[in-house]
């Protein structure tokens, strides 16, 4: 390799390392974990964005709860400035923070409270998946309390749309937070809602009326009874 030939290779080589540098200064795609040193003790988060044709996606998860798939919604990236937060949650827990110069970490606050996060892998965010549409005898709005403690008032709302059966639980007690369905499966008067977002499932059973939903919530392996009565049809 001669005089010139050196130069232009090193010259290449700079701006190639010049360009991975820049890229990973001005992308925030990735898994990204920290621990939330909360009023009732450290909470460990994972977050999962990604760009996509529309725009930015993303899911989190509490593996400390066993919950995944918890969709983000308000995501922006400008200027090394990150913004997100959990997608109908009381209170509107959003992550406000600072991309690092190289690219390894993102520091700022979340509801709040201070929170570091370090980049540890490709995205993998979770999206909901279709389910078939559902017999219209289970389609409307739902209510009925979670027997626990002092009770908790839960609404659930069941929809058929253009990619299938839809639904959200919403929890009344809670500032109305809205609580995403991850997927509906319905076998003859029987009902499964998976629900990842709090790392639980509930399953019921339509009366033969047709006006209350019978059943279990379950939650990393706890079971509570939980009865919907219909309170508006489609």
């Amino acid at each position: 390799m001669n005089t010139n030939q050196a130069k232009r290779a090193l010259t290449a080589f700079l701006w190639t390392a010049c360009a991975a540098s820049l890229s990973a200064q001005s992308d925030m795609k990735g898994h990204w974990t920290g621990t939330l040193n909360s009023p009732a003790g450290p909470i460990d988060l994972g977050f999962d964005l990604d760009k996509i044709a529309s725009g930015w996606v993303g899911s989190a998860s509490i593996p400390m709860q066993g919950a995944t798939g918890i969709p983000l919604d308000a995501i922006s990236f400008i200027g090394g400035k990150a913004t997100f937060r959990i997608q109908g949650a009381a209170g509107d827990p959003t992550f406000v923070g600072t991309l690092s110069a190289d690219g390894k970490s993102m520091e700022g606050t979340f509801a709040t409270l201070p929170l570091k996060l370090g980049r540890t892998g490709e995205a993998k965010v979770e999206m909901p998946k279709a389910s078939p549409p559902v017999a219209e005898k289970f389609l409307g709005t739902w209510e009925g309390t979670v027997q626990t403690g002092p009770g908790l008032r839960m609404m659930l709302t069941l929809s058929n749309g253009a990619a299938g059966a839809e639904a959200v639980l919403i929890s009344m007690d809670q500032n109305n937070a809205q609580i995403p369905v991850s997927s509906i499966a319905q076998s003859d008067v029987n009902l499964t809602l998976e629900i990842n977002a709090v790392g639980g499932a509930f399953h019921g059973t339509l009366s033969q009326d047709g006006t209350q939903l019978n059943g279990t919530l379950t939650q990393r392996g706890n079971e509570i009874p939980l009865d919907f009565k219909k309170t508006a049809k489609p």
